[in-house]
């Protein structure tokens, strides 16, 4: 009823159907060129802090950076007790391993510091901590960043209130070009 048609794309499946079968060799794991240090494999699979924390709140800042160059895009938010003191922090990470870690180590270090000692950690105690690569030092550059737009994120809101912390509105910006994030209070919402 129906005659055998051999198409091309038939042969030459039928051709490779015919052929010996080679040796299957298993699968071997792949090594990654890029090995990373064990804390920074430690914060990746058990990172500290990982959430956010009330933007309404009035005792809390919030930072917001990223790196366009390799997408990683880090959200900071801490919260100031009544005498300056970080009481709790939180963290939220798109991006690699060692932007997850250097995040989450972040955290850890600013919880119970007075804002003034928070904003003078620097990446370079964050990269040596976690043993970054050099082509991961961005990685520490954003949560360096983060941190000091948290800050100066509650202390806007402060000073706007007149001494007094106030709720608001924020609108964060960032430059597709530079890379710079801008937190500012949002114009006609009462917003500090």
């Amino acid at each position: 009823m129906f005659a055998a048609v051999r198409t091309p794309m038939l042969r030459s499946v039928a051709a490779a159907a015919a052929r010996p079968a080679l040796p299957v060799r298993a699968a071997l794991p792949r090594v990654s060129a890029r090995l990373y240090h064990e804390k920074v494999i430690d914060h990746y699979e058990r990172p500290r802090n990982v959430g956010s924390l009330d933007k309404n709140d009035i005792s809390v800042g919030s930072g917001l950076v990223g790196a366009p160059a390799c997408g990683d895009v880090m959200k900071l938010m801490i919260k100031v007790d009544d005498n300056g003191i970080i009481s709790d922090v939180k963290f939220k990470t798109f991006g690699c391993g060692s932007a997850i870690a250097s995040s989450s180590y972040m955290t850890e270090r600013v919880k119970g510091l007075s804002l003034e000692e928070a904003g003078a950690i620097k990446n370079t105690e964050i990269a040596q901590e976690l043993c970054l690569p050099p082509v991961k030092l961005h990685c520490s550059m954003l949560a360096e960043d983060a941190i000091k737009a948290a800050i100066n994120d509650y202390r806007k809101k402060k000073d706007a209130a007149g001494g007094k912390i106030g709720a608001g509105h924020i609108d964060v910006s960032q430059s597709v070009v530079s890379g710079q994030t801008v937190a500012e209070a949002h114009p006609g919402s009462g917003a500090v």
